[in-house]
Parts: structure tokens; C-alpha cells; sequence
């Protein structure tokens, strides 16, 4: 049996269970929401919210959501898009999920014509500051919400 790798799937009732289930690292809870919180962000910000299950070999490995075009300021000034959450099941971290997330919300980003990605990250040792500037992203000397603020260039 061959496996083609992991896709995303959009939320549906059929696998809403399984991307409720997926639950990251102990040491990680205080870098990233649960995934019920995003589902829930989801559903009052259709507008800028895209959220998707991670599955490979019909296993649910992870959930990401992006922003689309939000008010980053909130004042209409500053519009912008990126990688809002990313959960990676604790057991299916390292085998390259969350890469194939941040190249997938890129490829969806540059398909509606953006230039820039951005990510926030909590600062620390359990953080995943080094992940994504392994992807990239570099600090662009904001912060939002204590979290610093990276931007990855898509062009």
C-alpha cells in the first residue's frame, strides 16, 4: 500500500472528532490554543479564518488555521495574512508536519496574490521560536499579545 503523503482537509462533520482529539506536547499548551478554541474563533471570524486538518495514511496528524487579510491593527490600516495556529500531535512531531503546514498555508497565500506570511510565536526554550526561523521567518521587531511577530517573504 502507497501513501501520498499528508494533505489538508477542510473541517467537516465527519472529522471535526478527529481534529478535537489531536492534543500537542504538555510542555507546549502555554505557547499555542487547544484546538477547540481555534474551531470556535473559526466559526465567529469566517471572514479571515482557514482552518484545516493535517492528515497522512488516514490518520489526523495535526491542524493548522491561517489569517486571511485581517485588520492587524484593527484601525483598517494594516492588513495582513499568515499562520494563526498550528497544533502538531505530540506523537507525530518531528516527521515534518508542521513544515509541510507552514509551505501549505504559504502555497494558499501566494494563490491569492500575497507577498508575506506572518506567524507569532511565544518567546522561550519550549517555544517554537527556532522552528520557524528554521523555515524563514524572520522577527520583524513587533510583538502582539507578549508573542513576537515573524514575517516570512513569499515572492
Amino acid at each position: 500500500m502507497t501513501t501520498t503523503g499528508p494533505r489538508l482537509e477542510t473541517l467537516t462533520p465527519k472529522n471535526v472528532e478527529d481534529a478535537l482529539a489531536i492534543r500537542i506536547r504538555p510542555d507546549q499548551e502555554h505557547a499555542v490554543e487547544p484546538v477547540a478554541h481555534s474551531l470556535a474563533e473559526a466559526y465567529v471570524r469566517p471572514e479571515v479564518a482557514w482552518p484545516r486538518l493535517i492528515v497522512d495514511d488516514g490518520r489526523a496528524v495535526g491542524f493548522l488555521m491561517a489569517f486571511l487579510d485581517i485588520d492587524w491593527k484593527g484601525d483598517g490600516t494594516l492588513i495582513r495574512s499568515g499562520l494563526w495556529r498550528l497544533n502538531i500531535a505530540a506523537d507525530e512531531q518531528g516527521r515534518g508536519y508542521g513544515r509541510f503546514a507552514v509551505e501549505s498555508v504559504a502555497e494558499e497565500l501566494r494563490r491569492r496574490g500575497g507577498t508575506e506570511m506572518y506567524v507569532t510565536w511565544h518567546p522561550g526554550p519550549t517555544g517554537p521560536e527556532g522552528f520557524y526561523l528554521g523555515l524563514g521567518f524572520e522577527p520583524n521587531g513587533e510583538t502582539s499579545g507578549g508573542q513576537t511577530v515573524g514575517v516570512l517573504k513569499l515572492a
